[in-house]
């Protein structure tokens, strides 16, 4: 069975202002998204489930379906905050959704083999995707061995302001023991780095291995997330902003030795619509690659 596409595409992007995941950037109005899912079907994924919310289902099955029928498996799903486990009660100020690793749980009766997730709006290189289908040869998919593909911090960066990236600290055999999440990192006119309380400036290295939240994972996984949801829904319930992030959930079963992760590196030029402005830059990164032959200028033609 070919390995799984999730693509996480509920959130609304508050910073870009607009839903981001249908912006048009390639020369045939194609988003990010189709790229993605392009570079996918040629690595060998079979089928790709999105992960969207309610206020964008009918426009994004609309402009995803057509185009897609016959050429890759298609399943939608809906990430609803008022849907939690039993015993839990939605608190009723609640609006932010809970966060990557409950979408990805909502997708679980949806997949029953290894897959890959990525954010709607990252463009992460089309060899990103055949390094993932190659480590998923060489694994047990009822094994708890996972991966992802990790970026150099100098080409993840925006040019129009700050961004949260998740710095992989791995082991000498490129397992990962633990993302530490830095939010704020910005460019300067001669570095890369971050305030610590403000007031430290924090320099990071442009080769720092960091996280653009492409993971490879098994099917037993979702198991783990069960749980993982449980939990923090009793310790964060009422939290208004509270979040169930993918790294938390890792880095918990690394620290209690139940998975590992394999960080396979990328030398790729990551980009994406962090910010509004960062737009015309995608575009141009899209054209560039296109008159480079490597993608047609309909994808789906």
């Amino acid at each position: 069975m070919k390995p799984t596409l999730l693509i996480l595409a509920a959130g609304l992007g508050s910073r870009y202002g607009g839903i981001k995941q249908m912006d048009k950037i390639g020369p045939s109005g194609e988003s990010i998204i189709d790229y993605s899912i392009f570079d996918a079907i040629r690595a060998g994924f079979g089928k790709v489930v999105f992960v969207i919310n309610k206020k964008i289902e009918k426009d994004f099955i609309e402009i995803f379906e057509p185009k897609l029928k016959g050429k890759i498996i298609t399943e939608y799903v809906l990430q609803e905050i008022e849907k939690l486990p039993n015993g839990f009660i939605c608190p009723a100020d609640r609006e932010k959704p809970w966060g990557t690793a409950h979408a990805i749980l909502a997708a679980k009766d949806k997949i029953n083999e290894p897959f890959a997730v990525i954010n709607a709006d990252d463009f992460y290189g089309a060899n990103a995707y055949k390094t993932v289908i190659d480590y998923f040869k060489k694994i047990s998919p009822e094994s708890n061995e996972y991966c992802m593909v990790g970026y150099q911090l100098g080409n993840t960066i925006t040019e129009h302001g700050s961004v949260s990236r998740g710095v992989c600290i791995v082991d000498k055999d490129n397992f990962l023991l633990r993302v530490d999440e830095q939010t704020k990192i910005q460019k300067t006119h001669d570095a890369i780095g971050y305030y610590e309380d403000e007031t430290d400036w924090v320099k990071l290295h442009a080769n720092t291995t960091v996280s653009m939240n492409i993971w490879g994972f098994t099917p037993g996984f979702f198991s783990f997330l069960e749980k993982g949801f449980v939990k923090f829904l009793s310790e964060q319930i009422n939290v208004p902003k509270s979040e169930y992030f993918i790294p938390t959930e890792v880095t918990h079963l690394i620290k209690t030795n139940q998975a590992r992760v394999k960080v396979l590196e990328s030398d790729a030029k990551w980009f994406g619509v962090t910010y509004k402005e960062d737009k015309a830059f995608v575009i141009e990164s899209i054209n560039r690659l296109v008159n480079q032959n490597i993608y047609p200028d309909n994808l789906w033609r």
